[in-house]
């Protein structure tokens, strides 16, 4: 079905609102999600309405939760998620981390008792686009194991980047620290179609095709090992040092079942004047110019960027069975 991206957050919004979600909350999450769709991100679009709506009618997600900020420190707030979804606590950081950045130089942000973080590079650019620099991590529901283990311990674990490049889109590079996003591979389950063999492993530890295997299992970390110790860094910078849970400590993000997840997020946003003067526009410009002369390069995050835009002016196609899921809820 092809719909427009207002039409996508009005479907977006009625759904969550008929499942215990005020209208704030669900104008924010629609927001979120249609972008990551228009974005080309599936996995973390118009697929996730069905369990954020069951997890808010069961009460497993507070859909009328507001989120809480302290700041304790002069470069350092604290969002208190209080359970509801992530992108009403990303909303709050968006309002006051850029003014806290251009005065002290360095601004920091760390969320707890959150929900699905989505597609970090939504977030991170909006710092970008305002000039500043941004860096995101956010631990997820244990699915990866440490390298050369089979229990889950760390999640997919993402990190994203914006920096703000003069006369151009910013660059932003977003990526998750398994092979692919498990969102992924959830989409495959809801689709009924293999994955690829080196996306992630059954029980017993073995390479799988079989998405419902692969969902029981453990995804494949990115670069082996040193995927799995970059896993291990974000678990202590989202959960450790934010005081949310650890990934392993969360419930599942794809059904309603047990007590909240509980992740963080930790969001470091730098004021590129005050760390490198007020040349840094321009020679952030000529290291891309150096990148973009190589005719067989694209750089990170052009291809959402321009997916986003493609959405902006003529919509999105969106799958007969997933608009008639989120109608059903």
């Amino acid at each position: 079905m092809h719909l427009t991206l207002a039409a996508a957050e009005t479907l977006v919004i009625d759904a969550l609102t008929r499942n215990r979600v005020d209208e704030a909350n669900a104008r924010s999450v629609a927001r979120a999600l249609v972008a990551a769709e228009a974005a080309g991100q599936g996995g973390h679009g118009l697929r996730r309405v069905e369990a954020y709506a069951k997890q808010a009618k069961a009460g497993k997600v507070d859909g009328f939760a507001k989120p809480q900020l302290e700041r304790l420190f002069p470069a350092v707030v604290r969002i208190d998620a209080c359970y509801g979804y992530a992108y009403p606590a990303f909303d709050l950081a968006a309002s006051v981390l850029p003014e806290i950045a251009r005065e002290q130089g360095i601004a920091l942000a760390a969320v707890r008792r959150s929900h699905h973080a989505g597609v970090l590079a939504l977030t991170v650019e909006r710092f970008a686009e305002m000039g500043l620099v941004a860096l995101m991590v956010a631990n997820a529901t244990a699915s990866m194991a440490a390298w050369g283990g089979r229990k889950p311990v760390f999640g997919t674990n993402p990190i994203a980047f914006a920096a703000p490049i003069p006369e151009t889109d910013p660059l932003v590079i977003d990526l998750a620290l398994s092979r692919v996003a498990r969102g992924k591979v959830m989409a495959a389950r809801q689709k009924g179609v293999d994955i690829p063999a080196d996306w992630a492993f059954d029980r017993n530890g073995q390479p799988t095709t079989d998405a419902i295997a692969a969902l029981e299992g453990t995804m494949a970390p990115s670069g082996e090992a040193k995927g799995a110790a970059l896993a291990m860094m974000v678990e202590i910078l989202a959960g450790g040092l934010t005081g949310a849970n650890f990934s392993f400590e969360s419930s599942s993000l794809f059904d309603d079942k047990g007590s909240a997840p509980g992740l963080g997020q930790m969001l470091i946003v730098i004021n590129p004047a005050a760390s490198g003067g007020s040349g840094v526009a321009e020679r952030l410009a000529m290291l891309v110019g150096e990148i973009s002369s190589d005719p067989g390069v694209r750089l990170p995050g052009r291809r959402g960027q321009t997916a986003r835009r493609q959405a902006l002016e003529s919509g999105i196609e969106v799958e007969g069975e997933v608009i008639a899921t989120i109608h059903s809820l």
